[in-house]
């Protein structure tokens, strides 16, 4: 049975569980603007995380489901305001934007520490009960199992009963050393360029970047090794960077995820799978993990 074959038989399927305009949208554009009120959801302000670059802010959601004590010392650092005044340290072209203290390796000028900071046990992975996954059908390289929850890219295996953040474009993670518990969420980076799978449980993830991505991956390319930026190179200043949760209301951004648990996610990413517009001579019909990023949209107060 040929692929286009096997389309077909799906589509009516998907008819039963969306409202007949969804089922007959032709492209992701219009699934998106037929969508209703409680296909969306509104991030905790608590997971909210605003960076103030030079070029503009960063808005970024955090994932404690994965990674809880990552991110809660992340929250901590953020409000004892610890990155205001730190920098963009490395910039890798097509990898990763780096931030965290430009002294960090001079005991001497370094910042000093908070009190009780932790240097934490890598959370690269968390068990697979309790995730109610929206899968991919398509399958993936590194992992049995693929899909989302609450618009992160989740990697999975029900053989191991495992599931994990995905470096995908836009993901935030918290550097180490040598050694898994290296790292606290002092220093952050995030994806740039292609996905880099092969850093997935090597690497705590914390979140993703919601709005703001230009604002990192237009920053000049650091010369030194792995994209530091050398001595002679300016780093980007973080003016300062804060819990969207302890900002005035009218200072928060007002920002919706597209929910991956409804019909409307289904019909997104069939329409990403399968191009229906007619620019499209090759549909394809195959997505992988890291093509579907969960749409933002910015909402009245």
């Amino acid at each position: 049975m040929t692929p286009r074959r096997l389309l077909s038989l799906a589509l009516p399927l998907l008819a039963l569980a969306l409202p007949q305009a969804q089922a007959q949208a032709a492209s992701s554009a219009e699934i998106l603007a037929q969508s209703s009120a409680s296909d969306w959801r509104r991030p905790d302000p608590d997971n909210l995380l605003l960076m103030q670059l030079p070029g503009g802010p960063v808005l970024i959601e955090l994932a404690p489901a994965f990674a809880p004590r990552h991110v809660a010392n992340i929250q901590k650092l953020a409000r004892e305001r610890y990155y205001d005044g730190l920098a963009v340290v490395r910039v890798q072209d097509n990898y990763v934007a780096q931030w965290g203290d430009p002294q960090a390796e001079d005991a001497t000028l370094r910042r000093p520490m908070i009190e009780g900071q932790p240097q934490l046990p890598g959370e690269f992975s968390r068990p697979i009960a309790g995730l109610e996954l929206s899968p991919l059908p398509d399958g993936d390289v590194y992992a049995p199992g693929v899909g989302y929850y609450q618009g992160f890219p989740v990697a999975s295996s029900r053989k191991l009963g495992r599931a994990w953040l995905a470096h995908c474009y836009g993901m935030v993670g918290a550097g180490r050393g040598d050694t898994a518990d290296s790292g606290s969420g002092a220093e952050l980076y995030a994806v740039i360029g292609h996905a880099p799978r092969h850093l997935d449980r090597n690497v705590t993830l914390v979140g993703r970047v919601l709005q703001g991505m230009e604002n990192l991956s237009s920053l000049p390319r650091g010369h030194g090794p792995l994209g530091f930026y050398l001595p002679e190179e300016a780093n980007t200043p973080i003016r300062s960077l804060q819990k969207v949760g302890e900002l005035p209301p009218e200072q928060r951004p007002k920002v919706e995820v597209l929910r991956t648990d409804t019909a409307t996610w289904k019909a997104y990413v069939e329409a990403r799978r399968t191009r229906r517009e007619d620019w499209f001579l090759e549909p394809t019909g195959r997505i992988e993990l890291c093509n579907v990023p969960a749409p933002v949209r910015v909402v009245a107060p």
